[in-house]
């Protein structure tokens, strides 16, 4: 692990972004309520929330942290959902890894709700969006990934 033991304290904040898109029948079956295991965006916001907490067991080298904040949020898009976190710590080092986690679990879970009517879904664009604190101060996605993989320019700016 890196040694941030000399680093300050300071209030740090990180967001992720990330999609999954199904089928339309299966997006019909979720925005319906008719998935057979239940509100696959509420188990799925749980779950990101979750894995937020987690990162740390799950990600090789990440200091564990106390997050005094994590938000997780799933809009409804043309095939399917925009997952959104935001998490927040007071700490010596960034919760960029915690935001992105929590997306990408919650995506699964999406996928392992739906999975049993769409196994073609795909989880994509998975990107911090945003964070602050720390010596690097503020970062901010301009633009977007698009879906060969080659990401977009991103602007970093100290404060």
């Amino acid at each position: 692990m890196v040694d941030v033991g000399d680093k300050p304290v300071t209030s740090r904040e990180a967001v992720a972004r990330g999609e999954i898109a199904m089928a339309p029948a299966a997006l019909r079956l979720v925005r319906r309520g008719g998935v057979a295991k239940g509100d696959p965006l509420q188990a799925a916001r749980l779950a990101g929330i979750m894995a937020a907490k987690q990162t740390a067991a799950i990600i090789p080298l990440c200091h564990p942290l106390s997050l005094t904040h994590v938000g997780v949020e799933l809009t409804p898009t043309r095939h399917g959902y925009r997952i959104e976190s935001r998490v927040r710590t007071s700490a010596r080092t960034g919760v960029e890894m915690e935001a992105l986690v929590a997306v990408a679990v919650a995506a699964l879970t999406v996928y392992d709700m739906v999975k049993a009517v769409d196994k073609g879904m795909v989880i994509g664009d998975i990107c911090l969006v945003e964070k602050r604190g720390g010596r690097s101060g503020i970062y901010r996605r301009s633009g977007r990934s698009d879906r060969s993989g080659r990401s977009s320019r991103a602007r970093s700016s100290r404060s």
